[in-house]
């Protein structure tokens, strides 16, 4: 996958549709599996870079078509399927932004416990999930949620993407953030 910032590879909603079903240990957002895959919707566009694949859903698409959501990215490692869900929310103002951002951070406290801080600022990083709420700061002064939400086996696929192409899988991440992820 190319490392262009304005291009999104993006997170899971944790607001809206996305939540309204919990994924169990073995599911991932969306009512997907970690692992491999037999059949997903067909995405706005495909993107890959030595063993991911970026599937690509923008908000045409019935993965993204919540009415808080700008795109959805399902990254597919060669060896692992599944293993990360990026969602990305629309761009809100001041107030707007910290309601959303607060009511992703209430749900996440409830599923996984306290978060704590990650590497890019203002991040959060439940570590028993798995996730990473972060926010990205757009050209007109706007920020956007930005949620991942990696499977089990993401180490091992972004160690063997870092065999390949000298950076993790998590450098498309912080690319879309504009900063460091886990």
């Amino acid at each position: 996958m190319s490392r262009r910032p304005a291009l999104a590879l993006t997170v899971v909603a944790w607001t809206g549709a996305a939540m309204a079903a919990e994924p169990t240990a073995g599911e991932a957002p969306f009512g997907l599996a970690w692992g491999p895959v037999d059949r997903v919707d067909a995405p706005s566009m495909v993107d890959r870079e030595a063993n991911l694949t970026g599937l690509y859903y923008f908000h045409d698409r019935p993965l993204a078509s919540g009415p808080d959501t700008v795109e959805v990215v399902l990254v597919v490692c060669r060896e692992q399927g599944l293993q990360q869900v990026v969602w990305v929310g629309r761009p809100l103002d001041g107030p707007a932004h910290v309601t959303a951002r607060e009511a992703i951070r209430r749900e996440g406290v409830r599923r996984y416990g306290e978060p704590r801080p990650g590497l890019a600022s203002g991040s959060l990083v439940w570590l028993s999930g798995r996730a990473v709420l972060a926010t990205r700061t757009l050209p007109d002064g706007t920020r956007g949620l930005v949620m991942s939400v990696s499977g089990p086996d993401y180490a091992a696929c972004s160690e063997s993407h870092r065999t390949a192409t000298g950076h993790p899988a998590g450098a498309h991440m912080a690319d879309l953030i504009g900063g460091m992820v886990p």
